[in-house]
């Protein structure tokens, strides 16, 4: 299994944020800093977060170059991309692979063309969800669809990887809901990343056993609650 340190910019920082609330943010400094130290301790694969662009409150392009610059190793981008001109913005950013959330719930035409833009290997869809609600706009708003649903159609579209997070435990350090995870895994055939509320090496190793192909870790790697070499050698 995959393991995929997540390094969240507001402000040009590295921030983490509890359940998605910008009021509850704990900041972690150089956002280069974090993803040298990630790619020295092993890590193969970046999730990078704009959280300005996905609240609508700024941009964080100059630290993504930065942070693209800094890396020998590939990185996704996600956070706020809801146009063809945003996509093809994150690809020229030296993004391996773009994740979209909004407009994979909202605007399924748009999906369809991103799709058709850069490919099923360059674009993944984001499932934000509360539990299985989903959210959509930067986690803040509520949509009236059913998250299974939802990854019924995206597999019919097309989309071949999907990023999972549980809005209600991201950045606690709560653990895992594992009877949600396990029933997005059933219901998605193909590769699924998951995350929100990772604590420790258990919930890495719950996740190896049902199946997920990749796990997105945040504040447990910046408060040392899980060392990702000692993590890697284990999942």
């Amino acid at each position: 299994m995959r393991l995929i340190p997540a390094v969240d910019l507001k402000g040009g920082r590295a921030v983490r944020l509890r359940e998605g609330d910008p009021l509850r943010e704990t900041a972690y400094g150089d956002p280069v800093e974090a993803a040298r130290r990630f790619q020295e301790e092993g890590a193969t694969f970046l999730h990078l977060v704009d959280l300005d662009r996905a609240l609508g409150t700024g941009e964080n392009r100059e630290a993504v170059r930065l942070v693209a610059e800094a890396l020998s190793i590939p990185f996704q981008l996600a956070g706020g991309i809801r146009s063809l001109e945003a996509l093809r913005e994150a690809l020229s950013l030296g993004a391996r692979r773009v994740v979209v959330g909004t407009v994979a719930v909202t605007a399924l035409p748009l999906l369809e063309a991103m799709l058709s833009e850069a490919g099923p290997e360059r674009l993944a869809v984001a499932l934000d969800a509360r539990g299985l609600e989903v959210r959509v706009a930067g986690w803040q708003e509520a949509a009236p669809v059913s998250a299974l649903d939802l990854l019924r159609t995206w597999a019919a579209l097309g989309v071949r990887t999907v990023l999972y997070t549980d809005v209600r435990r991201d950045g606690t350090l709560a653990g895992l809901d594992l009877e949600v995870v396990a029933r997005v895994r059933e219901a998605w055939p193909h590769e699924l990343l998951a995350g929100g509320g990772i604590a420790g090496l258990g919930d890495l190793l719950a996740l190896k056993r049902l199946g997920v192909e990749g796990a997105v870790l945040g504040r447990a790697l910046y408060e040392g609650r899980i060392r990702l070499r000692e993590a890697l050698e284990v999942v």
